[in-house]
C-alpha cells in the first residue's frame, strides 16, 4: 500500500466527515425551523443546499479516481463503497432538510386553523440518529451503528401517529386541507431523514463487519442477534 494511497483515502475520509458535519448542521436549523416556524431560517437553510451538493460531488469523483487508479481490494475497497453510499445518502439527507424547510415557509404564510402537530420529538430523534450514525462512522463503533437501527422504529411510529391525527384533522377542516398536507408532508420528510441515517448506520456496519444487514430481518430483532453475538 503506498503512502500516496494512504493520503488520498485519508483525504477522503475527511471529505465525507466535513460533509456530515455540514448536513448535520442543515437538518439542526431545519429542526429548528420547524418548532419555531421560522421562514427566514427555512430561507436560509434553502440557500445553503447548493453547497451540500458541490460536496456530495467532489466526494464521489475522489472515490472513483481512487478506484480507477489503485484498484484497492479488501477492506480499503469496503470503505470506497460504503463513502459513496453514505455520500449519497447524507446528500439525500440534506434534501429533506431543504423539503422541511419549504414546508415551513408554506405553513407560515397560512393562518391555518387551531390544529398543530408537535414535532420536537420525532425530529429530535430524526437529528439524533443521524448524530449517532455519523459518530459510528467516526470512531468506527458498530454498537451505536445498530442501535441507530432501533431508533427508526420510534420515528415510525410517531410519523403513523401524525397521519392518523392530520387526517382526522382534514375531515374536521376540509377548507384547510393545503395547510393540513404541509404539516403532513413534514412528518415524510423527518422520516426520510431517519431512513437515510439508518442507511448510513447499516453501510457503517458493512464496513466494520463486511455484512450487509439491510432487507433482513426487524431492526429490534437485529440488535437482539447482534448483541447475542457479542455476549
Amino acid at each position: 500500500m503506498t503512502r500516496i494511497f494512504l493520503k488520498e483515502l485519508e483525504k477522503i475520509k475527511k471529505m465525507i466527515l466535513t460533509l456530515g458535519a455540514q448536513v448535520e448542521e442543515q437538518v439542526q436549523l431545519a429542526v429548528q425551523a420547524i418548532t419555531q416556524t421560522d421562514a427566514r431560517l427555512a430561507e436560509r437553510i434553502i440557500r445553503k443546499d447548493h453547497e451540500i451538493d458541490d460536496m456530495e460531488v467532489d466526494v464521489e469523483e475522489e472515490c472513483l479516481k481512487v478506484l480507477a487508479l489503485h484498484q484497492p481490494v479488501a477492506v480499503d475497497l469496503r470503505f470506497l463503497v460504503a463513502v459513496i453510499k453514505i455520500n449519497n445518502d447524507l446528500e439525500r439527507i440534506g434534501d429533506e432538510a431543504v423539503n422541511i424547510a419549504q414546508r415551513v415557509e408554506a405553513i407560515s404564510r397560512k393562518k391555518g386553523i387551531a390544529f398543530t402537530f408537535d414535532y420536537s420529538t420525532m425530529a429530535a430523534k430524526a437529528e439524533f440518529m443521524l448524530k449517532q450514525s455519523l459518530d459510528a462512522l467516526v470512531n468506527m463503533d458498530i454498537d451505536r451503528a445498530y442501535r441507530v437501527l432501533i431508533l427508526d422504529d420510534e420515528v415510525d411510529a410517531i410519523k403513523r401517529e401524525a397521519y392518523d391525527q392530520i387526517k382526522g384533522a382534514m375531515r374536521l377542516h376540509p377548507d384547510h386541507v393545503g395547510y393540513l398536507i404541509n404539516l403532513l408532508l413534514v412528518s415524510r420528510h423527518i422520516e426520510r431523514i431517519a431512513d437515510h441515517s439508518t442507511n448510513i448506520a447499516e453501510e457503517v456496519v458493512y464496513l466494520i463487519d463486511g455484512e450487509i444487514v439491510r432487507h433482513e430481518i426487524g431492526k429490534s430483532e437485529r440488535l437482539e442477534v447482534h448483541e447475542g453475538v457479542r455476549a
